[in-house]
């Protein structure tokens, strides 16, 4: 060690080793001493005047692994979360993120998106000094995420689409305080069965990832699987029934109806009303005849009165499903090659959270027929009824012998 760096070291060690107790400054030689190395002690003992003995005690207890580290704070001591100094905050910051209906946290439907930056200042004007970092934190707890631009944007052009909303919250809340099921449903996006390439990353051993097929061009020979989803608002519980060949109305409503018989009807014995919440298009569109004319069925199978609203154009990413039901199962499948439909059932079923979040499946055998017409007389024989408002998004099926 040359003379210029030992002067230096001389320099950090006077200022640094006087506010030191003995066996503080003993281990920081020892520290500066092993990672010279060879004559690393001597030297160490020359610029500090400690005894070379002491220096090799020091090496002998660094080299000892302590149980844990010593805190010189006492238990609990430091600054306390925002949280808990305002156990107010959680509830200010939801209020703030639904504005259309501030001052209820317990809303079954979200939809407005802020971001962390935003809230953060909002925070402020209600005389809360919270960071954006504090924000993200909470929210995370609450299991909020970030959605893009793009999605925050969608159904931006329909004039009723916030009335909307509110509407469906409404009546969310009035069948969830009488305790009866009202439920969100939709297909998630085709997935290939086989040894395909599955987005997302799995831990494995360095340098040898799984492999799979080199190509998943879109081929009519390849099994496809069609999961459909239910998912409980009230109770936080999925249901998916994976199809094996359409996602077609007729699939979407024996969906919901086999989760009314393994889970919907056992959750609540005493029910006989069921809300819907659908997107606007695909299998269970507002201006899908089949879906009606199969939710009618499903009615007067179960005697159930059932309410269906559905999302305005262009908002499905605001269904519940899509973030608390088919982001945890995507997640829980991550990287792993769907190789069977067993696999798949199985992926889906260990899905949780820790939240209370748990999903059960089955496998739908039976092959959908695509493109069954309904005519104006089988339309007519729907037992329908409009709502006031947008009645072509929000209506009721009630049993009937018609049908």
């Amino acid at each position: 060690m040359n003379k210029k760096l030992q002067d230096e070291l001389k320099i950090k060690l006077s200022g640094v080793l006087p506010e030191l107790n003995e066996r503080q400054r003993r281990i920081l030689l020892a520290a500066e001493a092993e990672s010279i190395g060879y004559g690393g002690i001597k030297i160490l003992s020359n610029i500090s005047g400690a005894a070379v003995s002491t220096i090799r005690r020091g090496i002998k207890e660094l080299k000892k692994k302590p149980k844990k580290l010593i805190s010189v704070r006492r238990e609990g001591g430091g600054r306390k979360r925002s949280v808990e100094t305002n156990p107010e905050l959680t509830k200010i910051l939801q209020e703030i993120i639904e504005p259309e209906t501030r001052g209820d946290p317990e809303n079954p439907l979200r939809w407005t998106c802020k971001s962390v930056r935003n809230i953060s200042d909002a925070l402020k004007k209600e005389k809360l000094d919270v960071s954006h970092q504090t924000v993200a934190s909470i929210l995370h707890e609450l299991e909020y995420s970030l959605q893009g631009n793009k999605k925050t944007k969608e159904g931006a052009d329909e004039p009723d689409r916030n009335r909307q909303f509110l509407y469906i919250n409404k009546l969310a809340k009035k069948f969830l305080k009488n305790n009866d099921p009202a439920i969100s449903v939709d297909a998630k996006k085709k997935e290939l069965v086989g040894n395909y390439k599955n987005v997302g990353r799995e831990l494995s051993k360095k340098g040898k990832p799984i492999e799979v097929n080199g190509h998943d061009f879109p081929d009519p020979k390849i099994s496809k699987a069609v999961p459909y989803g239910v998912y409980d608002i009230g109770d936080n519980k999925g249901w998916v029934n994976v199809g094996i060949s359409s996602d077609t109305a007729e699939f979407a409503v024996e969906s919901i109806r086999q989760w009314w018989l393994k889970m919907g009807s056992k959750r609540y014995p005493d029910s006989t009303k069921l809300l819907i919440f659908a997107d606007a298009g695909g299998s269970n569109g507002y201006r899908s005849r089949l879906w009606k004319k199969e939710v009618q069925k499903l009615s007067n199978r179960e005697n159930l009165e059932i309410t269906v609203c559905h999302f305005p154009p262009g908002t499905s990413k605001w269904n519940k499903i899509e973030h608390r039901l088919f982001s945890f199962i995507s997640i829980n499948w991550r990287g792993k090659p769907l190789l069977s439909y067993e696999v798949i059932i199985n992926l889906i079923a260990s899905t949780k959270t820790k939240t209370g979040l748990s999903v059960k499946a089955r496998l739908d055998k039976k092959t959908y027929k695509k493109g069954i017409e309904v005519t104006d007389q089988e339309l007519k024989k729907i037992n329908l009824l409009k709502h006031s408002f947008h009645g072509e998004w929000n209506y009721t099926i009630k049993p009937s012998t018609k049908a």
